[in-house]
């Protein structure tokens, strides 16, 4: 862990997945330097640990973990003044060496990380991006996918139990699901669909499970943008704000 003076004003490396906890501070990731962190009331900030790969949306377990969506690196290229998570040359954003991505679990006081998930029925996850915890103690969470040069990963809304004993697709062949989010009653789950710039969601009618109301595992469309989606959240009054 490296202590919190003097790194007031640092840089942060492709800063995300911020957890806000009740002493004032919060918790992120850093994709690009494949670090957790956590930034004091003050503003000072600590890295806790070093999962590597590419940690990306997080948040807190009910166990008091930081639970972590890691989409196991990306290809990086300078363009300008940018970094991109992509290959400029041939357009890949998975890295030459990509074995898969995780969920992992973070000790939020030693950074100390562990994988939870990194299949599901035999299928390696290939981007893990965001995740939401239910009321039961499960989560939901996103995978993302890659592009390669020739194709683009189908992506995959999942669920799963926080202690690793079972995880399952509840829906699939998604346009690179992003962020996810619950309702405030906890009956609908959405999901922002980054490549279509469309807001879906599902009914749930129990943990982990959607209703089958005629529009099958694609789930229904709540809006359709020319967007670009990324992240989302939902608010208390039930509006969901869509980055």
């Amino acid at each position: 862990m490296v202590p919190a003076g003097g790194m007031r004003g640092h840089a942060l490396r492709d800063a995300g997945g911020p957890v806000a906890l009740r002493d004032g501070s919060f918790l992120l990731v850093e994709i690009r330097a494949g670090t957790v962190a956590r930034v004091a009331a003050d503003g000072t900030l600590a890295r806790l640990g070093r999962p590597n790969g590419a940690p990306n949306g997080a948040a807190i377990g009910p166990d008091g973990a930081l639970y972590v969506c890691n989409n196991g690196g990306f290809a990086w290229s300078e363009l300008g003044e940018l970094t991109i998570p992509m290959s400029i040359e041939d357009g890949t954003n998975g890295p030459p060496d990509f074995g898969g991505g995780w969920i992992e679990r973070v000790d939020p006081v030693s950074g100390a990380a562990a994988v939870v998930y990194r299949e599901c029925a035999g299928e390696t996850f290939c981007g893990p991006n965001d995740l939401v915890f239910d009321r039961d103690g499960g989560f939901w969470f996103t995978d993302f996918g890659k592009t390669w040069r020739r194709t683009v990963d189908r992506g995959g809304l999942y669920y799963a139990a926080a202690d690793g004993s079972a995880v399952r697709c509840v829906a699939y062949g998604l346009h690179g699901p992003n962020g996810v989010g619950l309702s405030p009653e906890g009956d609908r789950v959405y999901v922002a669909e980054t490549y279509t710039g469309r807001l879906l969601a599902w009914d749930l009618e129990a943990p982990g499970r959607v209703r089958d109301d005629g529009f099958g595992s694609r789930g229904r469309v709540i809006v359709a943008t020319p967007a670009h989606f990324d992240s989302l959240a939902v608010e208390e009054d039930g509006t969901v704000v869509v980055a």
